[in-house]
C-alpha cells in the first residue's frame, strides 16, 4: 500500500513540474554557492540536482566561492586573516593562498561533474564544463582608509565567450577571481561574479544557495515572494533581516533592476532544494521578482482550459453543476481568476440582474492546495466592490456544500421567492440548493 502511495505521489510531482520543464528548457540559470557547499558532505547531491538540470535543457554558469577553504590555507601558512566592511584584504601573502584554495575547489567540482559510473544519478551524463578567463576585474583599491591591495571587483563579463560555451552544451564553471588587462588576478565575492554574469547575459535566473531558506519576516515565517519595491523596505527595516540575507538580498535587487527576470535564494542545506524551487509552484525559499508572479483579474478567452481543469473534480463529485467548454466560453467575460505563475488557482462568477439590483455569485472554486488561504475572501471581496461600483445592492449565492463559509462572511439564509424571476425559473429542485444573501456596499 505504501509503495502505491509513493507511486502516486511521483506521478502527481512529475506531471505538475511538467509545465516547468517546458518551460525552462533552453533559459539560462546562473547558480551561486559559497565554499561552505562545496566543503558539506552533501555537496554531491547538488552536483547531482545541477546535472539532472544541464539534462533538461538548461544552460547553466556555475559561481561558486572558496571563503572557508582560503582561510584553511592561510592559517597553515601563519598568514594574517583580515576582512573589512566584509570583505577580505589580499595582501602579498595572501594571494597565493587564495589561488591555490580556488584551484582546488574548482578542480573538486569539475570532477564531481565528471563523473559518469553506472548506478550513480551521473551514469550517462557525459557533461562538459567550461572554465576560464570570463571575468575581467580590477582593484576594490584604497576605501575607507583601508587598502584592499588584491581583493578587486567586476569591471567586465566576456558574455560572448561563455554564450559560445552555453551554445556548446558545455556548463560554465566561475571562480571567485578576476583578471586585469595587465595580467593582475583580483580575489572577488561570489555574489558579486555571480550577479554580474547574470546581468550581462540577461539571465532568466539568478539563484543563491545561502545558509538559511530564504527571507523571513518578523515572526519568522518564510517570505515566499517579493516584489523590488518591498525587498528595498525590507533592507531598510529596522531591525534589519540577518547580514548574510541581507547581502544576498541586495544583490538579488540589484541584478531584478537590470533586467534579470527572477532572483532565488533558497537552502544549501536542504536536500534537494534546487527541483525543489525550480519544478513546483510554491517553491522552498524567496523569490525576487517585479513580474506579476500572482494576480487577481478578469478572465479572457486563454483561461478556459485553466477554469475548466479547477472545476472539474468538483462537477464530478456533484458540488458544481457541470458546465460545458462552449457554455464557459460564452460566459468567460463573467469569471474573475486568481493566476499563479501561469495557473489559474481560484475562480468565481458573477451573474448580475440590474433591474433588481441584485447579482448571483457563482462557481468560487479554490483548487485543493490553495484552500484555507485567502483566495476565496480575495475574489469574494473583488466581486462585491465591483458590484457596488456598478449599482448592485444584494449578492445571492445558491450552495449546497459550502453553507457555513458563505454564512461565516455576511450572507444570510433567504427563501426561494427572493430571487429574480429569471434566476428563480432557473431553480434545480433536485439539487435542493440552499439559498443565501448578503447585502453589498
Amino acid at each position: 500500500m505504501g509503495e502505491t502511495i509513493d507511486s502516486q505521489q511521483f506521478v502527481h510531482w512529475f506531471r505538475r513540474s511538467a509545465p516547468y520543464i517546458h518551460a525552462f528548457r533552453g533559459r539560462t540559470f546562473v547558480i551561486a554557492f559559497d565554499g561552505d557547499a562545496v566543503a558539506d558532505s552533501g555537496f554531491a547531491h547538488l552536483i547531482h540536482d545541477i546535472a539532472l538540470l544541464n539534462s533538461l535543457g538548461v544552460k547553466l554558469v556555475l559561481a561558486h566561492g572558496a571563503r572557508p577553504q582560503i582561510e584553511a590555507r592561510l592559517r597553515e601558512r601563519g598568514a594574517s586573516i583580515e576582512y573589512a566592511a566584509g570583505l577580505r584584504v589580499t595582501g602579498d601573502d595572501a594571494l597565493p593562498c587564495v589561488k591555490e584554495a580556488v584551484g582546488a575547489v574548482r578542480v573538486e567540482i569539475e570532477s564531481l561533474l565528471s563523473m559518469g559510473v553506472a548506478n550513480s544519478p551521473m551514469e550517462g551524463a557525459a557533461l562538459r564544463v567550461a572554465s576560464g578567463n570570463f571575468v575581467v576585474a580590477q582593484p576594490l583599491g584604497i576605501r575607507s582608509g583601508v587598502d584592499y591591495q588584491h581583493t578587486g571587483q567586476v569591471r567586465r563579463i566576456d558574455s560572448g565567450a561563455i554564450r559560445q560555451r552555453l551554445n556548446d552544451d558545455a556548463i560554465v564553471l566561475l571562480s571567485p577571481l578576476g583578471y586585469s588587462p595587465t595580467g593582475e588576478i583580483f580575489n572577488l565575492t561570489v555574489a558579486e561574479v555571480a550577479t554580474a554574469t547574470a546581468i550581462a547575459l540577461g539571465a532568466d535566473k539568478l539563484l543563491f544557495l545561502a545558509e538559511g531558506q530564504g527571507i523571513n519576516d518578523s515572526d519568522g515565517a518564510l517570505i515566499r515572494q517579493l516584489s523590488p519595491t518591498r525587498a528595498q523596505q525590507l533592507l531598510c527595516a529596522t531591525p534589519a533581516i540577518d547580514e548574510e540575507a541581507c547581502s544576498y538580498l541586495e544583490w538579488a535587487l540589484q541584478a531584478c533592476h537590470q533586467g534579470v527576470a527572477r532572483a532565488h535564494l533558497i537552502s544549501r542545506r536542504e536536500e534537494g532544494a534546487l527541483l525543489q524551487e525550480l519544478y513546483s509552484r510554491d517553491g522552498i525559499g524567496t523569490l525576487i521578482t517585479a513580474e506579476d508572479y500572482e494576480d487577481t483579474r478578469h478572465a479572457t478567452i486563454d483561461d478556459v482550459g485553466g477554469i475548466l481543469e479547477l472545476i472539474e473534480p468538483l462537477e464530478r463529485d456533484g458540488v458544481l453543476v457541470r458546465r460545458s467548454r462552449e457554455k464557459l466560453e460564452t460566459e468567460i467575460e463573467r469569471f474573475v481568476v486568481v493566476e499563479r505563475d501561469g495557473m489559474i488557482i481560484a475562480c468565481a462568477a458573477y451573474y448580475p440582474y440590474p433591474e433588481e439590483r441584485v447579482a448571483e455569485l457563482a462557481c468560487l472554486v479554490v483548487h485543493a492546495d490553495y484552500r484555507h488561504t485567502g483566495y476565496g475572501d480575495t475574489l469574494l471581496k473583488q466581486i462585491e466592490q465591483e458590484a457596488h461600483q456598478h449599482g448592485i445592492e444584494q449578492l445571492f449565492v445558491l450552495t449546497t456544500h459550502t453553507l457555513h463559509w458563505f454564512q461565516e462572511r455576511g450572507f444570510r439564509a433567504a427563501a426561494l421567492d427572493s430571487l429574480p424571476l429569471q434566476r428563480r425559473a432557473l431553480y434545480n429542485y433536485q439539487r435542493r440548493s440552499k439559498i443565501f444573501i448578503k447585502r453589498v456596499g
